[in-house]
């Protein structure tokens, strides 16, 4: 049954997109993504086509991440040359939404440098996209919704974008305020789905042939506690394990002060929860670590993963890294490498430390240089590359169980699929659809992916 939220946002919906197209462009993290899916089917109810021509687009849509400066750079060139779009055709509508926005300071900025934008709107006016566009299109200004209200998400529409594998929100926000983050000022406090809720749409989506779910929260291991009933991530996880014609679960991300044992221990008991745990260190410092109010030492997670890895055989653990954090000295930082050497992570996403305004990590002293930062990033990451292969390269010879995804972006002659510890496997194989599980032997192994041959029919 659709909530009433979502019966009023659809009541809001008026077929005149119908004849017109639209673009979704998106940068940041896998919410974004699946933020963008539920705007897309917002919008083709409204009548609209999707292009990924912009020159055709009668209205574009910019998700925006505010994580680091890089992705908020990006989008103000991409801007820029919208600029010349919106001067061929007056009548284009332009919308820049998510966590940049949510952010009232720069969607002042945006409105001001980029007067031609049409809509202007935060993470938690997203089920009122329909309205919005109504009004920009009716008042020919620009429109602006920075509420701070959290909607109820449950029951709008998604677009999804493959048939055999979806994203699933299972928490929303985030209440942990490290240092260096903005999450919790743009996505909010953290609220947990029902449980119910969250298996009603699992159920919906392995109907419809979907056979992998990646479980999304900005700390999945936080969900149910502000929850009536008493109910935890392990307890949802175990009951998803058990719905008919789901293959796999993925979840991310946990924060490492809120792993629990029982976790660890569903993830061993569940046949169909992958290997897989993503698990974000951010530092090898525990000067740094108190500085960045993450919670744990280095003592800590690395036990942690010494109690994952003896608890789930063949485990694949991968990891966030922020380089250059203010007053980060060599010893900091060479104690980020003793850990990457101890804990020896399959892969790790690392960038230098970029500072969000009104953060606390912003207003610190001893910020680092860019040249610095750079130096030491390339440092860690020539580190992690040799470990990373070297994990690739245990697998030689081995067989292991791939989801099809399709044709490789790079080598087309190639179909291309992921483990269940989620490596990037390229083979051969003729007329094979995606969303198939295969087995593929391992011939050769990369940095960043695995050769392997198909085997069996």
């Amino acid at each position: 049954m659709l909530s009433s939220n979502c019966h009023e946002a659809l009541n809001q919906i008026e077929q005149f997109g119908l004849g017109k197209k639209y673009q979704m462009i998106t940068f940041g993290c896998q919410m974004n993504e699946h933020d963008s899916e539920v705007m897309a089917a917002l919008v083709e109810n409204l009548g609209y086509v999707e292009t990924v021509n912009p020159e055709e687009a009668d209205l574009i849509i910019i998700n925006t991440c505010a994580v680091r400066q890089k992705p908020e750079d990006k989008v103000a060139s991409l801007l820029g040359k919208f600029s010349k779009l919106k001067e061929k055709n007056p009548n284009l509508l332009l919308a820049v939404a998510g966590c940049m926005t949510q952010q009232q300071e720069l969607a002042h900025y945006i409105k001001e440098r980029f007067p031609f934008v049409n809509l202007i709107f935060g993470t938690h006016a997203l089920p009122r996209l329909p309205e919005l566009i109504k009004e920009a299109i009716r008042y020919k200004t620009v429109v602006v919704d920075l509420s701070e209200d959290y909607s109820n998400r449950e029951g709008l529409p998604v677009v999804r974008r493959t048939f055999y594998k979806a994203w699933l929100p299972v928490i929303y926000g985030c209440n942990n305020y490290c240092s260096y983050c903005i999450v919790p000022y743009v996505r909010g406090q953290e609220r947990s789905r029902e449980m119910d809720n969250i298996l009603n749409e699992a159920r919906s989506l392995t109907a419809k042939g979907v056979i992998e779910l990646t479980l999304l929260g900005q700390n999945v291991n936080s969900y149910g506690h502000d929850l009536p009933k008493k109910i935890s991530f392990p307890d949802l996880l175990l009951k998803l394990n058990n719905l008919d014609g789901l293959e796999r679960i993925r979840f991310m991300t946990s924060h490492p002060k809120d792993l629990s044992v029982q976790l660890i221990d569903a993830v061993s008991r569940g046949e169909n929860i992958c290997e897989h745990f993503h698990l974000p260190v951010q530092s090898g410092s525990n000067r740094i670590l108190n500085q960045m109010n993450r919670h744990y030492t280095r003592e800590y997670y690395l036990t942690l993963v010494k109690k994952i890895r003896d608890k789930v055989p063949g485990v694949a653990i991968t990891t966030d890294f922020i380089v250059g954090f203010p007053g980060e000295t060599e010893a900091d930082f060479n104690d980020t490498l003793l850990l990457i050497e101890e804990a020896r992570f399959d892969n790790a996403f690392s960038f230098f430390y970029s500072p969000r305004k009104n953060t606390a990590a912003a207003a610190l002293p001893d910020q680092l240089s860019n040249e610095l930062k750079e130096e030491r990033l390339q440092r860690l990451n020539n580190l992690q590359h040799r470990i990373s292969e070297e994990h690739n390269k245990s697998l030689l010879h081995h067989e292991v169980e791939v989801l099809t995804e399709g044709n490789s972006k790079n080598k087309p002659e190639l179909q291309t699929g992921r483990t269940r510890t989620n490596k990037l496997v390229h083979f051969e194989a003729k007329g094979l659809k995606p969303g198939k599980l295969v087995k593929v032997q391992i011939t050769e192994a990369r940095t960043w992916n695995l050769l392997g041959e198909l085997k069996g029919d």
